[in-house]
């Protein structure tokens, strides 16, 4: 029997509370609302002010705490619920005590039962000024977080934050067919050969190779990325036939590692954005990009929304432009 969607004055509440929350940078509050589930969203105006899961859940409060004071007026909010799953839309004219500019702000929220209590799962903060227009600051909590990240997480640590990255030669299958097993043999192992070459020469570990394939980990973002650059060049430029057309992808998270394997949902969703990179193409997670950046040698397309099998909702990524690094 389907539930019937319905007004729910609970979630204006529940949503009345976090806003109050925001204004007066309750941390305690604003934590304890937050989702725990690695698929928490934010999403804001300003270029790059889209952030997840435990990295976002961890930086908000201090992302908070740098907005000036502000005065709030409210003009609409309006909450419905189904089920487990809850969303709100809000209408408010913001005044900012660091330049006294009113402005029309947007806000949509979706919220979710987790043991029994309404948590935020994935909000949209809507506003067309910049942020050093519309506040006077531009914000460097989050970055400060994701700076602290990059270093976060070394081989040998029992658990933390890695990027892990997948390959996986394109069209395997029907080329070992057309080669024979001992020349295709051959072929892979020295695939692998250059593969680890990369990979070991950024400082990552090699996990496993998956026949076709192989997975790894980068205690930074940016070196996985050069990894994955250096990979795609070296491959282009050998001589030998056969030549092999590799997709690799690359996501950024908390891992758990065990003395020879890495698990976590940061595993699945790499293997997830391999799969869903085109030949001869690298493929990142915007938590990658973030993470990573985009000064000097790195340059990125534009963003992606796709979805991932087995992942519920859509995702956004990016392709590195490694030909023009």
């Amino acid at each position: 029997m389907t539930r019937p969607v319905r007004p729910s004055p609970e979630l204006i509440a529940v949503v009345q509370r976090w806003n109050h929350a925001v204004r007066t940078k309750d941390r305690a509050v604003l934590s304890n609302m937050l989702s725990g589930s690695d698929h928490l969203r934010y999403q804001g105006t300003a270029e790059g002010e889209s952030w997840s899961g435990a990295l976002f859940r961890k930086g908000f409060p201090d992302h908070v705490a740098e907005i000036p004071d502000f005065d709030w007026d409210e003009h609409s909010l309006e909450a419905f619920e189904c089920g487990a799953v809850g969303w709100a839309h809000c209408i408010a004219t913001l005044r900012f005590a660091s330049n006294q500019k009113a402005m029309l702000h947007r806000f949509t929220f979706v919220l979710h039962l987790e043991d029994g209590l309404w948590k935020m799962i994935q909000f949209h903060v809507s506003n067309p000024i910049p942020n050093m227009e519309k506040i006077g600051i531009e914000h460097k909590a989050l970055e400060a977080l994701i700076d602290a990240a990059r270093d976060g997480f070394r081989q040998g640590q029992r658990e933390g934050m890695a990027s892990v990255m997948f390959t996986d030669i394109v069209n395997s299958s029907a080329i070992a067919e057309t080669l024979g097993d001992r020349v295709w043999t051959e072929a892979v192992r020295k695939h692998l050969d250059l593969t680890r070459d990369a990979i070991e020469g950024q400082g990552g570990q090699l996990v496993k190779s998956l026949g076709d394939g192989t997975m790894s980990s980068f205690s930074s973002a940016r070196a996985a990325l050069l990894a994955a650059t250096e990979l795609q060049r070296r491959n282009r430029t050998q001589q030998e036939d056969p030549q092999l057309r590799i997709r690799i992808g690359i996501h950024s998270g908390d891992v758990i590692q065990t003395d020879d394997d890495f698990f976590g949902t940061v595993v699945n969703k790499a293997a997830r954005v391999a799969a869903s990179a085109e030949p001869g193409e690298i493929c990142v997670s915007d938590a990658t990009r973030l993470l990573a950046g985009s000064e000097g040698d790195l340059s990125f397309g534009a963003s992606r929304s796709v979805l991932l099998k087995g992942l519920p909702g859509e995702h956004t990524t990016f392709a590195l432009k490694w030909s023009q690094t």
